[in-house]
């Protein structure tokens, strides 16, 4: 399981706040499931030199996160690193590590400017120095990092370096190439503003270089076509990413259909990784995932056992409320949030799985309840012809409001309907909002007067504070 930290939001929606028995019941359930590794983004990207008080409490809890993995749950940790993002240091100095926001404090270092990558490094041994017992190091070659115009060969550059700083701390820590847009195509992102991947080609030459240099040990995330064509698929984990959670995701629990169950079940030689950005609320695809990797069935009966081990005596209740979430019956998902908050106190007694539940199976409940009182003000938003009625405009902002206030989430809002069904409403203030929704397919606007790259880096940091703004135009609308 990928644990993703790189937007800062409430305890315990986001991991970067989870406590270490936040961890440990986590790991807990995981590992009941049949989860054996866990890779984590610790965002060092971001940590200001010096690190503040609560840069260096991050490093030592993460520190011992890892011995309890290892000693408590036999499970292998890796670590996710961008190549070659640095921090800001006097702006990400001005927050906390649990609310600083990536994009307002980051900036990209020069792969061909030996001085910067020098000292980017030094700040790099620093950071990872209390997370040394890791046993492997993955950096992506892309989102977010890259350089317009760099080389295949200053990626690869750029991993030896790695290699030699992993060395320095602890000989044996796997570096791990994970290969996600490609090092080539993210480059030209920077140069377009418009998102492309590298050719199988351009993936090939980054591979050849890899092995040129063979920087041992070393894996790889991803890229299992290429690798067969190496003769190195022995390498390969699979990392089927977005079978679970799609990110960045405005929190909201994922159930049904196969995504799940398949990514589970398309392994790599060493093995499939699953990701979630909102652990406690993607419990049911968490589940999925892990009976499609051990070629178990995932029936609803399954899905009713699996909710009965996190809450005695509710599975049913629970599995339906997942179901009724993915609809669009308005009075049935009223009806079943009215049913979890009518569940007394003394018939909330956690189960097995207790560790999912973050301590607290009320906030379970309650978090699904929300859900479902926004998705009927949504689905009655949705199903309006033309202009939608002020009641139903009221209703979707205000139960909207109501779930983001207990996550606190408040980055890119992505649902496939959702700027089609909010531009009904015919709001001059949440159109405007909805126009600065990034769409990195189509690229610049017409007439900028800055590059691409410095277009990506913008559109980057306007969208950290996407949803809260939504929220405000739309509560504006509703009168």
């Amino acid at each position: 399981m990928y644990v993703h930290q790189h937007w800062p939001y409430h305890r315990p929606y986001c991991a970067r706040t989870w406590t270490l028995e936040d961890w440990r019941g986590y790991a807990h359930g995981l590992a009941q499931l049949g989860y054996n590794a866990v890779l984590v983004w610790p965002v060092l990207e971001t940590i200001p030199d010096p690190p503040t008080p609560s840069d260096r409490a991050h490093l030592e809890r993460m520190g011992r996160v890892i011995d309890m993995l290892h000693d408590d749950f036999g499970m292998r940790v890796w670590l996710a690193l961008c190549p070659n993002v640095e921090p800001i240091s006097d702006v990400a100095a001005q927050a906390t590590y649990e609310r600083r926001h990536f994009f307002a404090t980051d900036r990209r270092v020069d792969p061909a400017d030996p001085a910067a990558v020098a000292a980017m490094m030094r700040r790099r041994a620093d950071v990872l120095g209390p997370l040394r017992r890791a046993d492997g190091v993955s950096i992506i070659d892309s989102d977010p990092g890259g350089w317009p115009g760099s080389s295949n060969q200053e990626f690869v550059d750029l991993l030896v370096a790695h290699r030699r700083l992993l060395d320095s701390l602890r000989p044996g820590i796997e570096l791990v190439y994970w290969m996600h847009a490609g090092w080539l195509g993210y480059n030209r992102f920077y140069q377009t503003g418009i998102l492309t991947f590298s050719t199988d080609e351009e993936n090939i030459d980054c591979l050849q270089r890899l092995m040129a240099a063979n920087p041992e040990p070393w894996g790889m995330a991803n890229g299992l076509p290429p690798a067969d064509r190496l003769g190195i698929t022995d390498r390969v984990v699979s990392f089927n990413y977005g079978r679970i959670e799609g990110e960045p995701s405005f929190p909201l629990t994922n159930f049904g259909g196969d995504l799940a169950y398949e990514g589970g079940a398309a392994p790599g030689p060493r093995g499939v990784m699953g990701n979630a950005q909102t652990h406690c609320v993607q419990l049911p695809n968490t589940f999925a995932f892990a009976r499609g990797s051990r070629g178990l069935p995932v029936a609803e009966a399954d899905y009713v056992a699996f909710a009965e081990e996190l809450l005695p005596g509710l599975g049913r209740t629970i599995v339906d409320g997942w179901s009724i979430l993915q609809g669009s019956d308005a009075d049935a998902m009223r009806e079943s949030a009215a049913q979890l908050a009518a569940v007394p106190d003394a018939a909330i007694r956690p189960g097995s799985l207790e560790g999912l539940l973050f301590g607290c199976g009320h906030r379970f409940l309650d978090d699904l309840a929300a859900q479902l009182r926004m998705r009927a003000g949504y689905a009655e938003l949705r199903a309006a012809q033309g202009a939608p009625p002020k009641e139903a405009v009221r209703a979707f902002a205000q139960g909207a409001a109501d779930w983001q206030a207990r996550h606190g989430y408040e980055n890119s809002w992505w649902w496939p309907d959702l700027d089609e069904t909010l531009r009904k409403v015919g709001s001059p203030e949440v159109n405007a909002v909805l126009d600065t929704q990034f769409n990195p397919w189509i690229g610049p606007p017409a007439g900028i007067d800055i590059t691409p790259f410095q277009y990506v880096a913008q559109v980057l940091h306007d969208a950290e504070d996407f949803t809260p703004r939504l929220l405000a135009a739309l509560q504006k609308a509703a009168g």
